[in-house]
């Protein structure tokens, strides 16, 4: 069997010490680790005690040189992207796995943060992992895999959804798209609508993710 690709990143460390929360961040399509990063400084007076971690997708991008990608994402087709999230999940879930053995902790301690390709993993890896983590926080992203979640679903983490309805991307409609699967499905599920709002994490989402996570983990 080939070796897993190594895909850390950047890290912000905890406030207080010794972790006792690992939250970790996915980006985009042709960014990397670095972009998402930024974002631990901010959520850290809320968490004092997480561990923040931003690896940097496997393989170099499609369209972008200078940046990675979880999976290609020329072709949009459904089944085509349900194949490169389920592909994708495997080196995520061995690093969360190595991740949180590092730092002492199991998946009640874990987060999983993403925007745009990384929320659509964010959602795919969690929602299938063996044991429920702490939240999931999906910035401009959609469900994927939604039609087989149902056979596959192993895990109901509290799920925040956070979108743009001027996106021009990643289409507004995944929202409620999302957000009336997840609830079929017994999936604890809030959503807010950034008004105006296009393929970014405005300042209102950003500080609703921070409070969600908070009070996920009881911090």
């Amino acid at each position: 069997m080939d070796a897993l690709p190594d895909i850390s990143g950047p890290e912000h460390p905890p406030a207080s010490g010794e972790a006792k929360q690992l939250v970790v961040l996915l980006h985009g399509w042709g960014a990397d680790g670095n972009d998402l990063i930024g974002l631990a400084p901010g959520w850290a007076s809320r968490l004092t005690g997480a561990r923040f971690v931003s690896p940097h997708a496997p393989y170099v991008c499609d369209e972008n040189p200078a940046g990675r990608q979880w999976f290609g994402f020329r072709d949009r087709d459904p089944a085509t992207v349900e194949r490169g999230a389920a592909d994708a999940a495997g080196i995520i879930n061995a690093f969360l796995d190595e991740a949180l053995a590092a730092s002492g902790l199991d998946d009640r301690r874990l987060a999983l943060v993403g925007f745009s390709q990384g929320a659509m993993l964010a959602l795919y890896v969690a929602l299938r992992r063996p044991a429920a983590g702490a939240a999931v926080v999906s910035y401009s992203g959609m469900l994927v895999g939604g039609d087989s979640l149902a056979a596959e679903l192993k895990s109901k983490p509290p799920v925040l959804l956070v979108h743009g309805d001027a996106d021009p991307l990643v289409p507004f409609e995944s929202l409620a798209q999302a957000v009336g699967a997840l609830g079929a499905l017994g999936v604890a599920v809030r959503w807010h609508a950034a008004r105006g709002g296009g393929h970014g994490i405005d300042p209102e989402g950003l500080a609703l993710g921070g409070d969600f996570l908070r009070d996920a983990f009881g911090a």
